[in-house]
């Protein structure tokens, strides 16, 4: 397994990879097989999801909780202009949630299908489901940087930045090992472009992803 818990594997799907997620319901209006997908249940002993609570713009959101030993770094603070600062806030969430989804054994995961849509939302459960297949996950720090927001029209943005995964270490959920003995490579760094839309709550929802490995802007 590699040891990167990094958005790669969301941002990598193949055209047949979507399609054969959209067949099953992930596209069709069924709400049953769009929770199923958006959820991306993660097995074994299960625990309910914290109830939504109204943050300070007034919009009801789900809460994240990351384990301990597991931690999201987002470096560059404000920009200073609230539009482009709510726009990165909503991308730490979604990228939180994720990978709450495959750290945190619980229930149900809403906080993925509240910060994304479309094929980030698809790409999204494959990504989940390649750990949970293997009763895998992961431990460690990963840090997000160079993080820009460019507006492309009204109600969408691209947001970039770099990730660093060379903190992090592979768990197998199985046994509760973790491997620390594998070393950082160029791999573990990554550059993201990810494609925003606001939607009718007010909520800047991730709606597409790609990546480049190994990216040397990012080293």
């Amino acid at each position: 397994m590699t040891r990167r818990p990094t958005l790669l594997a969301a941002a990598a799907l193949t055209t047949a990879a979507v399609l054969s997620l959209s067949a099953c319901g992930g596209s069709d209006g069924d709400s049953k097989d769009n929770d199923k997908i958006a959820g991306a249940d993660s097995g074994g002993k299960k625990s309910e999801s914290p109830s939504p609570k109204a943050s300070a713009d007034g919009i009801d959101r789900p809460t994240i909780e990351l384990p301990k030993d597991v931690k999201n770094v987002f470096e560059g603070g404000k920009t200073g202009d609230p539009k482009k600062d709510a726009v990165l806030a909503d991308n730490e969430r979604w990228v939180d949630s994720l990978i709450e989804a495959v750290t945190v054994d619980a229930k149900d995961h809403p906080a993925i299908k509240f910060y994304a849509s479309g094929d980030a939302l698809l790409s999204s459960a494959e990504y989940i489901d390649g750990f949970r297949k293997k009763s895998k996950s992961f431990v460690g720090t990963t840090r997000y940087y160079n993080r820009q927001v460019t507006f492309l029209k009204d109600g969408v943005a691209a947001v970039t930045y770099c990730q660093d995964g060379t903190k992090t270490y592979p768990k197998d959920l199985k046994t509760g090992k973790v491997d620390r003995s594998v070393e950082g490579s160029a791999s573990d760094y990554a550059f993201f472009n990810t494609r925003v839309k606001k939607n009718d709550q007010g909520v800047w929802q991730t709606d597409s992803v790609t990546s480049t490995a190994g990216a040397k802007k990012c080293m």
